[in-house]
């Protein structure tokens, strides 16, 4: 199944399986040494950054990221090299982070504003931030979906459920928006959405600043 598959995706998706294989038999301290953690927390380590992106919370989790991997990125590694998909895999990944734990940054401002002021509810807040592990691929992957859509804008992708068909630049759109309100919002808990808009941000700007210096296709002939 995976013979035609392009060889980064391919490795991509091998590790990312063998990690959560791993976890399902040693949980608790695969999470505490390689997903990631607010750099206050007892459990940080630097090389989080890279090794959550490997990490998925539970079965659907990984089949939905590894879905989408197997059908957008091989796409896009055809087409960018095998190369610049890596550098564009792990620029996502890492800006997802980044984001992420620049929004955490916010809030433990906010936890010890309140802890300053007495309040146990922030103390609580903040211990909490500290001790939450988070873990996924989803902002590589996202990354991935805004390339496909700058590569391919007018390509028809049709959903699953609702099987609605647009334009992959419209889907990139709505994609973006819903994770916006709903980071802004707090309406769906247990979700790092604004890592989801830093892969999409930094897939962005990467496939633009590739795309100016006129260096986004391995194989360019001038005449």
């Amino acid at each position: 199944m995976l013979d035609n598959v392009p060889k980064v995706t391919k490795n991509l998706l091998v590790i990312n399986i063998l990690v959560f294989i791993a976890t399902i038999f040693g949980e608790e301290p695969m999470t505490r040494v390689f997903a990631l953690f607010y750099p206050a927390s007892p459990y940080f380590h630097w090389w989080q950054y890279i090794t959550h992106m490997f990490m998925h919370g539970g079965f659907w989790h990984i089949f939905f990221n590894m879905y989408t991997l197997f059908i957008f990125g091989s796409v896009v590694e055809r087409i960018i090299g095998d190369r610049k998909f890596l550098i564009l895999y792990f620029v996502c990944g890492l800006g997802a982070a980044a984001l992420h734990t620049g929004v955490e940054w916010l809030q433990a401002q906010s936890y010890i504003d309140g802890i300053a002021k007495g309040s146990q509810k922030a103390m609580q807040a903040y211990s909490m931030l500290k001790m939450t592990p988070t873990v996924g691929a989803s902002g590589a992957i996202y990354g991935l979906l805004i390339a496909y859509a700058m590569l391919f804008p007018n390509a028809k992708l049709t959903l699953i459920f609702p099987p609605i068909t647009l334009s992959a630049k419209w889907w990139v759109i709505i994609f973006a928006v819903i994770e916006l309100v709903t980071g802004v919002t707090g309406m769906q808990a247990g979700v790092a959405h604004f890592a989801h808009l830093g892969g999409m941000l930094f897939g962005f700007l990467l496939i633009r600043y590739w795309r100016r210096k006129g260096t986004l296709f391995p194989n360019t002939y001038t005449y």
